[in-house]
């Protein structure tokens, strides 16, 4: 399921409908951050034309960015209930792009950061 995925990885920016998100293990928020919303674009333009170097740039920011956007202190059972009310109040189309977007943080998570998602 979506829900257990996102929890298990390090935080990330997805674009749900236009909306902008901070979703991860240690984060559920909206993203307000004009340069990070930014990035994903960038990040998602480049990954289509197979600009490995600029993709891990944009990759990269984005995690920074995810990173920095973490509060303190960390509350797992709001996170978790934050994100399932997210996730149930997708549309079809919303939770298919979400896959979409989840499938390309797994495959360049280990490429672009050199650690496996499974551990």
């Amino acid at each position: 399921m979506i829900e257990e995925r996102i929890l298990k990885y390090p935080g990330f920016i997805y674009d749900i409908g236009g909306t902008y998100y901070f979703l991860g293990k240690w984060i559920c928020k909206e993203s307000l951050e004009v340069d990070a919303n930014d990035c994903v674009f960038m990040y998602q333009m480049n990954r289509r034309q197979n600009e490995e170097k600029d993709t891990n740039f944009y990759f990269q920011k984005i995690r920074a960015y995810s990173d920095f956007a973490l509060e303190v202190p960390y509350n797992p059972a709001q996170i978790e209930k934050d994100l399932k009310t997210l996730i149930d109040g997708l549309s079809d189309a919303e939770t298919e792009s979400l896959e979409k977007q989840l499938s390309c943080f797994e495959e360049d998570y280990p490429k672009f950061c050199g650690k496996d998602l499974s551990k």
